[in-house]
């Protein structure tokens, strides 16, 4: 699966996408996120809050019970604000 990251998400990963390829287990969003974190130092510190994090699959925002069925990306980025 491809993923992307964006602001500082992508600062605390330390790449802008990177593509991984996923166990079985890995169903939603919730469960990708918890993988992640399991990556490394850079991953874990990324999703500390994950709370404060939002996704999109295949450039749709969903929340993170969202299944991954057949999505191609994903994208992790803060919340936007205006301005």
């Amino acid at each position: 699966m491809n993923i992307r990251y964006f602001a500082w998400v992508r600062e605390r990963v330390g790449v802008e996408e990177e593509t991984i390829e996923l166990p079985a287990s890995v169903a939603t969003v919730a469960d990708l996120i918890t993988h992640l974190k399991t990556l490394d130092d850079n991953h874990a510190a990324a999703f500390e809050e994950e709370d404060a994090i939002r996704v999109a699959l295949d450039q749709m925002h969903v929340e993170t019970d969202a299944s991954l069925g057949n999505a191609r990306e994903v994208a992790f980025f803060p919340p936007m604000t205006g301005g």
